[in-house]
């Protein structure tokens, strides 16, 4: 019976020992590699939702800014009624209180309209019996003021409504507000911490990869739909370069809904002030279809606009700390496309 013995290694089995040595190096060290990329990875990615969250909360920000500035103005409007009510009610009391006085001088004073003159009428015509101590004039005359008096009660209650919801504006419009800063000093202070070249490559073009601008100078795009929209995309084109501010619709800086605003303003053109309503403001057509002009939202909340320029690119201002550029159009998902 033969013996077992340990045979030596051959030169084929030492390589291949000595391979597998080398690829488990290999492999621990490409591990190693996505193990230290990984926090700048998520560093970045974290980035990219902290724009995408201040971006909707900014949304929110402006509808309800937009909301308080309407109720600001149905304020104003009330006020400035029930001031003019309030006039004529003080004539209507003028006049009555003078028919008083002339009852007085010519032999006493009707019983009913001392009453009117002392207390509020609106109970008081009320009572069938009074009515048959004035005279047919005085009883218009008082039901008259009553209805005046009635309807400044009303409107008066209508504008403490509006004050009262006002300041709930108010108030929403400071928390959206701080909720926008916090994501966004969030947001800049992981971009300081990742390393110089790629915070440049983020600034880029997080989002998109996008191509140098003057790749598109030279090429031919279709015609805007309107003349307006041409009006609308020259405006757009004149605010390249100008800073993302948020909550900001021009000349200066923007948002991405107030740079598409500010262009159609430019045209004569009046849009809402949210992306979100925005992308409600015209006819939706398809992609294939898009003009220059067009208005494009993106995401399922339409939280983010851009206007199409032609060529597969849209005019948009991306995020804080990125001009309002060119990118292409399918740098986020597409929720819709507009023409004003």
């Amino acid at each position: 019976m033969g013996s077992h013995r340990r045979l030596a290694p051959s030169g084929f089995d030492r390589g291949s020992t000595a391979a597998v040595g080398l690829l488990s190096v290999a492999a621990a060290l490409l591990g190693a590699v996505p193990a230290a990329a990984a926090p700048h990875d998520d560093r970045r990615a974290e980035v990219d939702r902290l724009h995408t969250e201040a971006e909707q909360a900014t949304e929110a920000y402006n509808k309800a800014d937009a909301r308080t500035d309407a109720l600001r103005e149905q304020v104003t409007t009330a006020q400035e009624s029930i001031a003019r009510q309030q006039e004529r009610v003080n004539t209507m009391r003028d006049a009555l209180g003078s028919l008083a006085g002339a009852q007085y001088r010519s032999g006493g004073i009707d019983p009913s309209l001392a009453l009117l003159l002392s207390a509020e009428p609106d109970d008081y015509l009320d009572r069938a019996s009074v009515l048959d101590r004035i005279t047919t004039r005085q009883a218009g005359e008082l039901r008259q003021l009553q209805r005046a008096m009635r309807d400044l009660a009303q409107d008066r209650a209508e504008a403490a409504r509006k004050l009262t919801e006002l300041e709930k504006g108010r108030k929403a419009v400071a928390a959206h507000k701080k909720t926008v800063e916090r994501k966004l000093a969030k947001a800049r202070a992981l971009l300081a911490a990742l390393p110089d070249d790629e915070r440049a490559a983020y600034q880029r073009g997080s989002r998109s990869g996008r191509e140098d601008l003057t790749a598109l100078a030279g090429a031919a795009a279709p015609a805007p739909a309107s003349g307006r929209a041409a009006a609308a995309f020259a405006a757009a084109r004149s605010a390249l370069g100008k800073p993302y501010v948020w909550g900001a619709n021009g000349p200066s800086g923007f948002d991405c809904s107030g740079l598409t605003q500010w262009a159609y303003a430019q045209a004569g053109v009046g849009i809402p002030r949210t992306s979100q309503a925005q992308s409600g403001a015209g006819q939706r057509v398809s992609l294939a279809e898009a003009r220059p002009g067009d208005l494009v939202a993106y995401r399922d909340d339409a939280s983010h606009i851009g206007m199409y320029a032609g060529n597969g690119q849209v005019i948009h201002a991306p995020y804080p700390g990125a001009p309002v550029r060119y990118d292409p159009v399918g740098m986020m998902p597409v929720s819709s496309i507009t023409r004003v």
